[in-house]
């Protein structure tokens, strides 16, 4: 495939480039300013001056949840239809590549890999690891807990969570969950807004059950994902070697600072109220200190040069993940445009690299656009670099989505 006369953002550099690019098989063999001679039978795409860009990603996607009503948990035929259906609309808005930072979603990554099914690449974390009483217990108060004795919740038997008291369990759930193919872990390490019964201000998981987790990872050549608010349960994590603090929107420039000396990672999420037009029971309520926090966080972490990852978290809302896109762009009221498109294209990526032996794509890069690199980009009308709103109406302005050497859309006549 040759697409002609674009002007490239190669995901890293500061200034676009005119030029020719040249695909062959799943990834790109040749970026020249020069015209670029069409092989024998190459489909050849006319950019027309176009910006070519790499494919969006988002650090903190969950595939099984963001378009799943709660009423679908008890149908697990309509939960991974409506998974199935949510994977190619996430490839449309133009993401094509997710970490998947809780849910069942092995099996949908490998029909997307085999080409079976449309979707993005997947970075799988299999079920989020909670402690009893935690983010991911979704057990009712009056039941017995599953260590002594009770049943495992509608949620633990779809994967979606999975309750580890102690070392010992958490040592186990984290190896279940990389046998099934995990490329990271998750690991609750505090309160959350969907999850009833546990304060945001509560630290979850020992010390001692947080480094069992880092270690097991480690054995596996991988790193910790960790949910987590607050300064307490922060540097918790960070003592114990978790890597990825994800959320933190009510963290303080101390433990900011911290992060830093530890070169963790922050994977937050732009939230405002209004992304939260169906909120589960309590949610509106719970979760209002954290809608409009993540300035605050953002704006700390780039004084103190935290590297900071683009994520969304959107759960339980078939009409609202168009929300992806407009979140992406909340980002510029912090950065400039081109920082935004580099966090949400090459940063994501080094993010998910960390994977190490366990990158389910690491035989070539991710999230830029130079020769060798995996062949996932975007033609847009419009320049983001200038107008970080281009990237909102994704219908109209993604002219051709490709992903892995393939076209999944082409609107240009």
């Amino acid at each position: 495939m040759l697409i002609n006369d674009v002007r490239i953002f190669d995901g890293t550099s500061d200034q676009l480039k005119r030029g020719n690019l040249l695909i062959e098989g799943r990834k790109i063999a040749r970026i020249s300013a020069a015209p670029i001679a069409a092989p024998p039978g190459a489909t050849v795409i006319a950019g027309g001056g176009r910006v070519l860009m790499p494919g969006l990603t988002d650090a903190h996607w969950h595939m099984t949840m963001a378009a799943t009503p709660y009423a679908a948990l008890d149908d697990p035929g309509m939960f991974y239809a409506l998974t199935v259906v949510e994977a190619r609309k996430t490839l449309l808005r133009g993401f094509t590549t997710v970490r998947d930072v809780a849910g069942p979603t092995f099996g949908v990554k490998r029909a997307i890999d085999a080409g079976i099914i449309p979707g993005p690449r997947v970075y799988p974390s299999g079920a989020l690891i909670s402690q009893t009483a935690g983010h991911g217990d979704a057990t009712m108060p009056w039941e017995t807990p599953k260590a002594l004795g009770g049943r495992p919740s509608r949620a633990e038997e779809l994967g979606l969570n999975l309750v580890a008291d102690g070392p010992t369990e958490v040592l186990a759930a984290v190896r279940q969950q990389l046998k099934q193919g995990a490329s990271q872990v998750k690991l609750a390490g505090g309160g959350g807004v969907v999850s009833t019964y546990d304060p945001l201000d509560v630290t979850q998981h020992s010390p001692e059950e947080m480094r069992a987790a880092v270690e097991a990872a480690d054995e596996w050549g991988t790193y910790v994902a960790l949910h987590v608010y607050t300064p307490k349960a922060i540097r918790a994590a960070l003592e114990a070697g978790i890597k990825s603090i994800e959320h933190a929107q009510l963290i303080d420039e101390p433990t900011i600072a911290l992060m830093a000396e530890k070169g963790a990672w922050l994977s937050t999420q732009p939230w405002e109220q209004s992304d939260f037009a169906k909120p589960a029971p309590g949610q509106t309520e719970k979760g209002a200190s954290l809608n409009g926090a993540w300035r605050r966080v953002v704006e700390m972490a780039r004084k103190h040069h935290v590297r900071v990852a683009f994520g969304t978290d959107l759960l339980f809302d078939p009409d609202g993940t168009y929300k992806q896109n407009v979140m992406l762009t909340r980002l510029a009221q912090v950065y400039s445009n081109v920082e935004v498109l580099k966090i949400a294209t090459s940063g994501n990526c080094e993010l998910f690299a960390m994977s190490g032996p366990r990158n389910p794509y690491k035989e070539a890069k991710l999230g830029v656009l130079e020769e060798g690199a995996w062949a996932d980009m975007l033609l847009v009308d419009g320049d983001p670099t200038h107008d970080i709103d281009v990237l909102r109406d994704f219908e109209k302005n993604f002219r051709v989505i490709i992903k892995d050497g393939a076209i999944y859309k082409n609107t240009l006549k």
